[in-house]
């Protein structure tokens, strides 16, 4: 199963400039968590999740017309593309500990956004016969990974070394 089988095709984006009252704005209107950031180049550059923009406004003592989502964006960008599969997005999520990912086409392009919860809308459980292009077993793996709190520094370095 290919990511593009699966994502939300229909993406919104805002850009470094746009303040973080107007994107309070495009997640209520567009009901997302997620905003993939762009440059005046057009290209996505990081993302501002809800949990950012509450962050954000939470900790600097500035109104949100004040504050441009550059700012407060996540720089590093983690992202799939629409013929990647599905497993290998799910990999990404996991290892990179996030929900959601900007599905970028080779141009540089936002085509969508894939997120947990639509791959958990496609998996199927496993039957009898063949095991299905995307399981609920592979599902659950991927949200234990997500949500695991993450090894001490020291032991990630020991990991890295051997």
């Amino acid at each position: 199963m290919k990511v593009k089988d699966v994502m939300v095709g229909t993406p919104v984006k805002c850009y470094v400039d746009t303040n973080l009252g107007s994107a309070v704005e495009l997640f209520w209107r567009q009901q997302c968590g997620i905003l993939p950031v762009s440059n005046a180049e057009q290209k996505i550059v990081g993302v501002v999740t809800d949990r950012d923009l509450c962050v954000a406004l939470g900790t600097r003592n500035r109104l949100p017309g004040e504050i441009k989502a550059g700012e407060v964006m996540t720089g590093q960008l983690y992202s799939c593309r629409p013929e990647d599969e599905i497993q290998t997005a799910m990999a990404t999520m996991a290892e990179r500990k996030v929900r959601r990912l900007p599905v970028i086409d080779a141009a540089g392009n936002l085509q969508g956004i894939l997120s947990m919860d639509d791959i958990a809308l496609h998996a199927e459980p496993l039957g009898k016969g063949a095991k299905p292009p995307l399981c609920y077993e592979e599902v659950m793996e991927t949200f234990k990974r997500i949500y695991a709190p993450p090894l001490p520094e020291l032991v990630q370095k020991l990991a890295a070394a051997a």
